[in-house]
């Protein structure tokens, strides 16, 4: 982990984004990085210890066959990212967890200079949350790790398999919007502070 990843975690928030159930229904397909809920807890659980602020992400879709949908069960978190009962959640409907939300109020009042992101998908509501973030002046960290996503079809009708997706997902971000680390040098630079 560089130099400005360590320096700042004393003024960081982690967020979880959209770790939900109805990612595990169809249509969503084939995903990549089985190893996403193993990191996501670690990083909670470590995260939780230092008492630093957690904010949950969690999206409610406004079509009603989503999966993401209020009223069907795959709104619901993921085993082990449900939020503890003094912990806040954000609700939203679109990709990007600040847009329509009071996510960068919540950060300004707590002194939030940093935010650390992981969640589903890499490509779609992680990427976006991390461009936002970055144009907003957060410095972003994503896990990439702790992220997944699924295949994607082209315009023209090709298949992207999801690593890919996620590989290029992931560049992106560390070119311009976000440093991309790995579960274990998070965890790593969290012992050491």
């Amino acid at each position: 982990m560089s130099d400005l990843a360590s320096a700042a975690l004393a003024s960081a928030a982690m967020i979880p984004i959209d770790v939900q159930r109805g990612f595990d229904f169809p249509p969503w397909g084939a995903r990549n990085n089985p190893a996403m809920e193993a990191n996501g807890r670690r990083l909670l659980a470590a995260w939780r210890e230092t008492g630093r602020p957690l904010i949950h992400v969690r999206h409610d879709s406004v079509l009603p066959d989503s999966t993401l949908h209020p009223s069907h069960p795959g709104n619901d978190f993921r085993e082990g990212f449900e939020p503890l009962p003094d912990e806040p959640l954000v609700t939203k409907s679109v990709n990007a967890a600040f847009i329509g939300t009071d996510l960068d109020l919540r950060l300004r009042r707590l002194g939030v200079d940093t935010v650390v992101l992981f969640g589903i998908s890499t490509d779609m509501c992680v990427s976006t949350t991390a461009r936002v973030a970055a144009n907003l002046g957060y410095r972003v960290l994503v896990v990439g790790d702790a992220c997944f996503c699924f295949d994607l079809v082209d315009a023209e009708g090709r298949r992207i398999d999801a690593d890919t997706v996620s590989r290029a997902h992931l560049a992106t971000l560390h070119a311009e919007f976000a440093e991309v680390v790995d579960t274990q040098a998070l965890l790593s630079r969290l012992r050491a502070d």
